[in-house]
């Protein structure tokens, strides 16, 4: 339970952040590659999105542009209600403060996986499915808390940044300092950042894995599993804020006039 706490609880160490970066980016390739097969689309990829949105601004096709502003706008709006609730927990100091998103999170995915097809068909005003709009606001959520709980350091809904930074670093491994070359002056690797970007690659390929199996076997039931995992990281902290708050209101009652002690 202590460990669990520790995932998103407001204490952050390069070994916690891996731990919670490499389940978010198993949760984000399972989310992805689960929700192509349903959809056709990779919901996180906000690269292809923007590339779509620019190419129909240009050829005038407005059901596809419809599209990707949608899927733009989703995500951004992900990444802005994850701001929004860390910082209010950071200002009424819950240690729940990366907890709230990655709850609101496990809803979503949890309504996704119960209400399937149904939320799959619903019509929106961005010419794509309800479900396409869902996926991109949840990895949205989802890739803000990370950054904002690793300051930027871990980015989980997408692996263009990962791979690029595993590159530089095996780069540096493999640069050949010159004899001679003073300790202060020699390239080398930073292996915390290789491990780090190692574990998240690997596990968005190994969610992806899981992720289309998943969704092939079982249909829209196989995300309910990945909603109770992220329920289970971020009760523990949200358990210990009710605790807290529980304890105060119970003493403030004690030291009302009227009350016996």
């Amino acid at each position: 339970m202590r460990r669990l706490l520790l995932l998103t609880g407001p204490h952050r160490t390069p070994a916690i952040n891996r731990m919670l970066g490499g389940v978010l980016a198993f949760n984000a390739g399972a989310l992805n590659a689960g929700g192509f097969l349903a959809l056709h689309m990779y919901t996180s990829h906000m690269s292809g999105f923007a590339s779509m949105l620019a190419d129909n601004l240009f050829d005038g096709n407005p059901a596809l542009l419809l599209a990707a502003l949608g899927a733009l706008l989703s995500f951004v709006s992900g990444a802005g209600v994850a701001a929004i609730l860390i910082n209010w927990g950071w200002q009424h100091r819950l240690r729940s403060a990366f907890a709230l998103p990655l709850l609101m999170e496990a809803v979503l995915i949890l309504a996704f996986g119960v209400t399937g097809d149904a939320t799959l068909r619903r019509s929106t005003p961005f010419a794509v499915p309800f479900t396409v709009l869902l996926l991109a606001f949840t990895m949205g959520l989802q890739n803000a808390m990370a950054a904002k709980l690793s300051r930027g350091q871990i980015r989980t809904t997408h692996v263009t940044g990962t791979v690029t930074d595993l590159g530089i670093e095996l780069g540096k491994m493999l640069y050949w300092n010159r004899m001679g070359t003073p300790p202060e002056s020699r390239v080398r690797a930073n292996r915390l950042k290789l491990r780090l970007h190692g574990i998240l690659l690997g596990m968005f390929v190994m969610g992806g894995v899981v992720g289309a199996a998943g969704f092939r076997k079982v249909g829209f039931g196989w995300v309910i599993p990945l909603a109770l995992l992220l329920l289970l990281l971020c009760l523990p902290p949200m358990l210990h804020d009710l605790r807290r708050i529980a304890m105060r209101r119970w003493s403030a009652a004690r030291q009302q006039p009227g009350i016996r002690r």
